[in-house]
């Protein structure tokens, strides 16, 4: 769908439920196509989606490295 300028100034709200739906939406000046209206992906996303799902004990990020483990990261194996 192409429109105007002026028409998406008029028709706004219609015009982004439009791109919602997956339609193109280009605004012309004139009979030239200046921009695009495309609708932002939306992400479901759910705090605590994992909890009670994951058991056990992580890696305790403060306790010191061992040797071996140190001298992989640096680079020493």
């Amino acid at each position: 769908m192409q429109v105007t300028i002026h028409n998406a100034k008029t028709n706004l709200s219609k015009l982004i439920e439009a791109a919602k739906a997956g339609e193109e939406v280009v605004i012309a000046k004139g009979k030239t196509p200046v921009a695009r209206i495309v609708a932002i992906p939306q992400c479901k996303f759910t705090i605590g989606l994992l909890k009670g799902k994951v058991t056990g004990d992580g890696p305790d990020f403060f306790e010191p490295m061992s040797e071996d483990e140190l001298a992989l990261w640096e680079g020493q194996a």
